[in-house]
């Protein structure tokens, strides 16, 4: 049975974070762990704790041993989007987006179906 983690309105853009869960995704959750502690973006650090947070919830949850987890699932889509503006010249103004993201992450045991 899988188990899932969520973390919302990360303020990263989902491009930015989709970088960072390819390298993980499919991978052991000590494994992937390692993986995002030398990766220096800060997304990274953001992946790290959800992946943290499913292997958690399926340890205490489930009675899952931590270290037979997979991350079977993970993806980023997009939040809530906050609209700015700048100045620009001639008296008009030109639109910022500051976008965030939320972060999914299913994590199962290795023989687990």
């Amino acid at each position: 049975m899988a188990v899932k983690a969520v973390a919302k309105n990360i303020s990263i853009s989902p491009k930015k974070m989709r970088r960072v869960l390819k390298v993980v995704r499919g991978q052991k959750v000590e494994e992937a762990l390692k993986i995002l502690g030398f990766l220096l973006t800060p997304a990274a650090k953001e992946v790290a704790k959800v992946v943290h947070s499913a292997a958690s919830n399926a340890e205490n949850n489930n009675m899952m041993s931590q270290s037979d987890l997979r991350i079977v699932a993970i993806h980023a889509d997009p939040g809530v989007t906050l609209h700015r503006s700048r100045a620009r010249s001639r008296g008009r103004s030109s639109r910022i987006l500051k976008r965030t993201s939320h972060i999914t992450v299913l994590v199962d045991e290795e023989g687990g179906a």
